[in-house]
């Protein structure tokens, strides 16, 4: 790979960390997770991501008095 060896890349690796320290690197590998995470939810079929936003929807408490309030009336229908 471009001529560097184990040893350099390591010497590389090396001065990175004393330039930065291990925190800083830290946050950046984390934001650079939640990034590719971001991009790969951007990525899913329209579908697919409408229906995970419907699981999601109906797991809060929103979603959950939706369903009583639903069951409720279909309660309500099946006497009439």
């Amino acid at each position: 790979m471009f001529g560097l060896s184990p040893a350099h890349l390591i010497l590389i690796l090396v001065v990175i960390i004393l330039l930065f320290g291990t925190s800083k690197l830290k946050n950046l590998g984390k934001d650079l997770g939640g990034a590719l995470k971001g991009f790969k939810e951007s990525m899913k079929d329209p579908e697919e991501q409408a229906r995970a936003d419907k699981e999601l929807k109906d797991r809060t408490v929103e979603g959950a008095v939706n369903n009583i309030e639903k069951k409720h009336t279909d309660n309500e229908k099946d006497k009439v």
